[in-house]
């Protein structure tokens, strides 16, 4: 794929009718929520939104958000000073992927940027205190760079499947990130 120009990307939730077949990520996990499960989360279960990034009709990636809640005691106190112990509103982002047609060219940063400002959006009319991401290990490095936190985990191990890291964005923070 000729480079893109990320001003004539659209990011914009998933529709029943988006052909999600060709899309390929390079991750066999992510490929099959993707083609398979992310319509059924959103518009039967309605326990996630999953938004793509289009230019004309080429998918170039998605990202998958939900609401959900976070522990006080998950987070440290410099992280969250002065906030409540009780369970705080999050937007957790669950999955983020880009077609390898399209990785290195900024989309993946951009499907990002949009989820951080839907958080900072959902701060403004419902309450959010930050994004939770669980970060695969190859991508902790990355979200530790954009300033992300390791959480504490109190219970959920999956066993016998690779442990994501769950990190932790505080809104203050997002808002300093994007200026």
């Amino acid at each position: 794929m000729p480079d893109l120009d990320l001003r004539e990307v659209v990011v914009r939730p998933l529709d029943r009718a988006d052909d999600r077949s060709a899309f390929s990520c390079g991750n066999v996990e992510l490929d099959r929520f993707f083609q398979r499960y992310a319509g059924q989360n959103q518009f039967r279960h309605h326990i996630g939104t999953t938004y793509i990034a289009l230019v004309g009709d080429r998918l170039l990636g998605f990202v998958t958000v939900s609401p959900g809640e976070l522990a006080g005691e998950t987070v440290s106190e410099q992280t969250c000073k002065r906030l409540p112990t009780y369970p705080l509103p999050i937007l957790r982002m669950s999955r983020l992927a880009v077609d390898l047609r399209a990785q290195g060219q900024g989309v993946g940063k951009l499907l990002l940027r949009f989820a951080l400002k839907l958080a900072l959006e959902l701060r403004e009319r419902f309450g959010c205190v930050g994004v939770v991401v669980d970060a695969k290990a190859e991508a902790v490095d990355f979200y530790r760079k954009l300033g992300f936190r390791p959480l504490t985990v109190l219970q959920g191990a999956l066993g016998d499947r690779p442990e994501p890291l769950p990190m932790f964005l505080a809104a203050r923070q997002i808002a300093a990130l994007l200026g």
